[in-house]
């Protein structure tokens, strides 16, 4: 059955019109998104079945061209739309952080960073660069490849914070494992760049590590910073 032939109250679109869209699921707002199905497959029923294949919604967005475009009624068409969605919620977000405190946006910044990072094959270490009142100035990817305090240099970090006037940083990294938990190597490589960066009277704020779709852990919360 077309999803023209439901009744309205059941529809997505007029759902989201009617309710907003915090009142729809994943795969309802997915299909809102994809417009029509394949034959015998409605929108709806292609949302749910890219949803089982994936896992999540942050597991579709990282996938690449190729995996989507084995399932039917994908393509490069839509490989391309799904990546300008993520990309304008990235901004957006961005644009949100360097118009607000960050330390009162905690969610902001997870958020964003959670668009950024998770999902990622390969460890990315990110340095979100903050002005004097906490706002943000740039976001710079520094380092890829397995964190270790040999392979991400302090005097790196400290020069990019100096090149940016920054009076405080937030760091971050990913675990492509999907498993949050910071390692030995996470904490004493935390303990070196926030030793380097007080010498230059740059604030440390936090470091997020984020793993696959759940809440970046904070290193301030945990009370390891």
């Amino acid at each position: 059955m077309s999803i023209t032939d439901w009744p309205e109250t059941e529809r997505p679109r007029e759902r989201l019109i009617a309710q907003g869209a915090a009142a729809l699921s994943d795969a309802e707002l997915l299909a809102i998104f994809l417009r029509v199905g394949i034959r015998g497959k409605s929108a709806v029923d292609l949302a749910r079945e890219l949803m089982a294949h994936f896992g999540s919604l942050n597991g579709l967005f990282a996938a690449s061209s190729e995996a989507l475009q084995a399932i039917p009624g994908m393509g490069m068409a839509k490989y391309a739309q799904l990546q300008a969605v993520l990309e304008m919620s990235r901004r957006a977000l961005g644009e949100t952080m360097k118009e607000r405190d960050m330390l009162g946006s905690p969610e902001a910044v997870r958020d964003w960073l959670r668009l950024r990072l998770a999902g990622l094959p390969h460890e990315v270490f990110m340095v979100l660069l903050l002005d004097a009142q906490n706002r943000l100035i740039d976001a710079v990817e520094l380092f890829r490849g397995t964190l270790t305090q040999t392979s991400v240099y302090p005097r790196e970090v400290v020069k990019l914070a100096l090149a940016h006037n920054a009076a405080a940083v937030i760091l971050a990294h990913n675990h492509p494992s999907g498993m949050a938990e910071p390692s030995h190597a996470d904490e004493l490589l935390t303990r070196s760049l926030k030793q380097a960066l007080a010498v230059v009277d740059v604030r440390t704020l936090d470091h997020f590590v984020v793993a696959g779709t759940g809440r970046p852990l904070s290193f301030a919360e945990r009370g390891l910073l």
